[in-house]
């Protein structure tokens, strides 16, 4: 889930699928209770810079850099391998050591903590790059979630490629994906875009991009701004079905779902919900198949510079009817305008 923010990194991304939520609940006991986490020993609360002189590999790694999915929520959605990689890297770039700190200590990690975030990427990055160019293994995790997701990172694994540097995903939680499987909305297609603007202008302008994709939507959203959000998308996206998704993994899970505009009134009048939140929007409905005069006329702007075949082929393809009516209907319109004293085989025999 994202930490809520209008401004943008230095690599072009909304910053943080965790934020506040890693802070709020990392942990959840047996009984659905948060448990504690050892806290490291006493340090510099946020490394912002890499520790000086050598920085000797471990070599339980090979050199690189190793993005490392954490929870969202709860703790023990963390993954295996994961832990495993965070304990064997010999540095951890975090987006918050604050918040990144007690968890990944908590595991065991025990490499030099080092803040990379959309106020000092463009400082940290070459830093980085260099010590991995030297065989230093470096795990990239953000406040929680996926790194890249609405987070800080694509630009560091591009520079990595760039450079021939190896580049391991650690696939696990992510709060979009974990909203699109609780919604009950078709996740055969979906399209994730983001924070949409705060003002409601370029909020329009944004929905008005996406509307017509054939996909599932998923938004991030502030609490704020829902339901303006919501009514917004209802105006200009139409009423579809949506479900609105908060406190994903934790204790007080809820996917509260419906229309559009059902969501929103709802939200108009209960108020901001608590935590953090994913807006998931239905694809939009099929469009009504044109009726027969509409055919005729695409029919017959295709006739004029194309064969019979490629005419059907195309009208077909742009209203969804089938083929084999549509070049029935071509062939009818061809043969009725066609001049008596052309000579030749007829348009039917056009296959």
């Amino acid at each position: 889930m994202p930490r809520s923010t209008d401004q943008t990194d230095d690599e072009g991304q909304a910053e943080g699928e965790g934020g506040r939520l890693a802070r709020a609940a990392l942990p959840a006991g047996e009984e659905g209770r948060p448990e504690p986490i050892d806290a490291p020993a006493a340090s510099k609360p946020d490394a912002d810079d890499i520790p000086d002189g050598p920085l000797p590999a471990q070599g339980r790694l090979p050199a690189g850099l190793y993005v490392v999915a954490t929870p969202i929520g709860n703790r023990r959605d963390i993954t295996l391998r994961a832990v495993d990689t965070l304990c064997a890297a010999d540095l951890i770039a975090c987006e918050d050591t604050r918040v990144s700190g007690p968890f990944v200590r908590g595991l065991g990690a025990v490499a030099p903590l080092v803040a990379y975030h959309d106020h000092n990427a463009a400082r940290m990055r070459p830093k980085l790059l260099e010590r991995m160019a030297a065989g230093l293994a470096v795990a990239l995790v953000s406040d929680a979630g996926t790194p890249l997701v609405s987070d800080p990172g694509y630009r560091l694994v591009a520079d990595c490629l760039a450079r021939e540097i190896a580049v391991t995903t650690l696939p696990g939680p992510s709060a979009p994906l974990a909203a699109l499987v609780l919604s009950g909305l078709p996740s055969d297609r979906f399209l994730f875009a983001g924070f949409l603007p705060p003002k409601a202008g370029a909020r329009a302008s944004a929905l008005a991009e996406v509307a017509g994709v054939p996909a599932t939507l998923l938004f991030f959203e502030t609490a704020p701004r829902l339901a303006d959000s919501l009514e917004q998308m209802a105006a200009v996206l139409g009423d579809r079905p949506a479900a609105v998704a908060r406190e994903l993994t934790k204790l007080h899970e809820e996917v509260r779902r419906g229309s559009l505009a059902t969501l929103a009134a709802h939200y108009r009048t209960a108020g901001p919900p608590r935590g953090e939140i994913v807006v998931v929007v239905g694809p939009p409905p099929p469009a009504e198949a044109p009726g027969d005069d509409e055919v005729d006329r695409r029919l017959r702007q295709a006739l004029a510079t194309m064969r019979v075949k490629d005419a059907a082929t195309a009208v077909a393809a742009a209203t969804g009817l089938p083929r084999r009516d549509v070049y029935a209907r071509a062939l009818a319109i061809s043969m009725a305008t066609r001049d008596p004293s052309e000579d030749g085989r007829p348009e039917g025999n056009d296959r």
